[in-house]
């Protein structure tokens, strides 16, 4: 684990000095990105000119939903995005040097063509939480902040390893590209609002099949002291780590699986 963490920094460093070679595109890329997640922050804006709230759910709520959810997902994004690029790799072929190098193909593929543009959803996320943090009628002790923090960095956890567990199905089929797109940038488009507007059976399925509700549902159901509409145990409210523990575990066993299968270009 300290080898692969190190092999990562190594990467990200080279490839952060690569970008900063060019620091005109490089900021023109990290402002368009800005640009184009604001939409998504426009649409909450728009929607509540029409209503004044979500299964309950008001502006404020929305928001810190909006604001964990986008936080979560910028980690995740910054760290493991490049995953999503492993079906070109495999039919350029480039990811057959990558089975020789002393280091993790998934580190290789995840920190390859890192850019720091990405942290533009990662500061967006951060800036909307900020905002509606002092907002939200919540006593914060000592408890809740710390549900606060597990629920950012589980959240990012769990975005990420479903990434790497959707990218690890272009071992076995191409040309899926829609469905790790499905999972991941639907999935933080899904968080960010209260699920409860889904519908009760699309819930328990974002709760047993695709556990996107421990990113921030469920604890913020906790740290907003609202009730459960599925009236499960409370202890779920606390249960985003070890989600994120059985998701990582799921996601390396995938991908070593799919690298022991993967028979070079055209399999």
């Amino acid at each position: 684990m300290v080898e692969a963490l190190r092999a990562y920094g190594l990467l990200v460093r080279m490839w952060t000095r690569a970008a900063w070679q060019y620091p005109a595109s490089l900021i023109l890329m990290t402002v368009s990105q800005a640009l184009i997640t604001l939409m998504d922050l426009a649409m909450v804006g728009v929607l509540f000119s029409q209503v004044d709230a979500l299964a309950g759910f008001g502006l404020r709520e929305v928001l810190f939903l909006y604001g964990t959810a986008y936080l979560a997902f910028g980690l995740a994004d910054l760290a493991v995005g490049n995953v999503d690029l492993l079906g070109y790799r495999i039919r350029m072929g480039t990811f057959d040097s990558m089975l020789v190098r002393p280091a993790s193909t998934l580190v290789q593929v995840a920190a390859e063509d890192f850019s720091p543009r990405r942290v533009a959803v990662l500061l967006q996320g951060l800036v909307v939480l900020g905002v509606s943090l002092p907002m939200v009628p919540v006593d914060w002790d000592g408890t809740r902040v710390l549900v606060l923090v597990g629920m950012v960095l589980s959240g990012a956890v769990i975005f990420g390893a479903i990434r790497v567990l959707s990218a690890a199905l272009l071992f076995l089929i191409n040309d899926v590209a829609e469905v790790i797109s499905a999972f991941t940038y639907g999935g933080n488009m899904l968080t960010q609002y209260p699920l409860a507007v889904y519908g009760q059976q699309a819930l328990r399925v974002l709760t047993w099949v695709v556990p996107l509700g421990f990113v921030n549902w469920y604890p913020a159901l906790y740290v907003l002291d609202r009730p459960d509409p599925l009236g499960l145990p409370p202890a779920l409210q606390f249960a985003s780590p070890v989600v994120a523990l059985i998701l990582v575990l799921l996601a390396r066993a995938a991908w070593q699986g799919g690298v022991r299968r993967y028979r070079s270009t055209g399999n």
